[in-house]
Order: structure tokens, then C-alpha cells, then sequence
């Protein structure tokens, strides 16, 4: 049970009991003139290895390294073997240059034509705006303050 959960009366009664714990330790030391230990929970004790286990394991530890370590200090025998032939010939490489010269050619050439056809296609002209005459203009004017008037005469209710 943790302090957190403790009533203010059993609170109380435990510091009491530690107030009396010191007055008899204090007591026994009067007494014997040694301060006493103070009472701690006992700890599990410690699942180790022995010595003997430990140099054990070392051993065996340093057999495997020694072991690792004359395989590499040995000469490793190579079996002589023909020699390959690697990479392409010349003649093979030139090939594949040509080709992919070619097909670049071709992709230019098909950009360069459709250039040439996008510019040879004039855009139509935008169609002519619509202009309002004078006389339409006052026209509306005149409509739109004739309904204003008209709004402003109506009293609001």
C-alpha cells in the first residue's frame, strides 16, 4: 500500500511509530554506545557465474579467434583459370552508337516538324467586343434613377 493511499488517522499512527522507533534507538545507543544499523529489506542475492565457468568461456572465446586468425595468415591457393573475355568489341559498341545516334535524330526531327506546324497555324482573331452606344447608356441611366426615385418616394412602414 503506498503513502498516496493512506488515511489522515493511519498517517498519523505511522509517524507516531517512527517517532517511537527513534526514541528506542536512541535508547539502545545510550545503552551500548554504537548506533545501530538501520533495518533494510533484504536484496535478492546475485544469480552469477563462477570463476571456473568465466575462464571456460574465455578460453574457448580465445580458441575461436586463434583459429580465425591462422586462416587468414595462410596463402589462399588459387586454381588458375582461363582468362574471360570481358566487355563488347569495338565494332559491337560502334553499332550500338550508331543506332541510338539515329533514333535521337529522329526525335529531333519530329520536335523540329511539329514547331514548324505549330507556327505555321495562325489562331483566329478574338471575336470583336461589344460596344454600347451613347445613347443606349442614358437611356439605361435615366431607367435606373427613375427606379431609385421611385424607391426612396415609397415611405418605409
Amino acid at each position: 500500500m503506498s503513502l498516496l493511499n493512506l488515511t489522515a488517522q493511519q498517517l498519523r499512527k505511522a509517524a507516531n511509530l517512527k517517532d517511537q522507533i527513534a526514541a528506542l534507538e536512541k535508547q539502545l545507543v545510550a545503552i551500548t554506545g554504537t548506533q545501530a544499523a538501520p533495518v533494510q529489506a533484504a536484496k535478492p542475492a546475485k544469480k552469477g557465474m563462477s570463476a571456473a565457468g568465466r575462464a571456460k568461456i574465455a578460453a574457448a572465446q580465445k580458441a575461436r579467434w586463434a583459429k580465425v586468425k591462422a586462416a587468414k595468415t595462410k596463402p589462399a591457393v588459387k586454381t588458375a583459370k582461363p582468362a574471360k573475355k570481358k566487355g563488347m568489341s569495338a565494332e559491337g559498341k560502334a553499332r550500338i552508337v550508331a543506332a541510338q545516334k539515329a533514333r535521337w535524330a529522329k526525335i529531333k526531327a519530329a520536335k523540329l516538324t511539329a514547331k514548324v506546324a505549330v507556327k505555321a497555324v495562325v489562331a483566329p482573331k478574338p471575336a470583336k467586343k461589344f460596344v454600347m452606344s451613347a445613347a443606349a447608356k442614358a437611356k439605361i441611366s435615366a431607367a435606373a434613377k427613375a427606379r431609385w426615385a421611385a424607391k426612396k418616394a415609397v415611405p418605409k412602414a
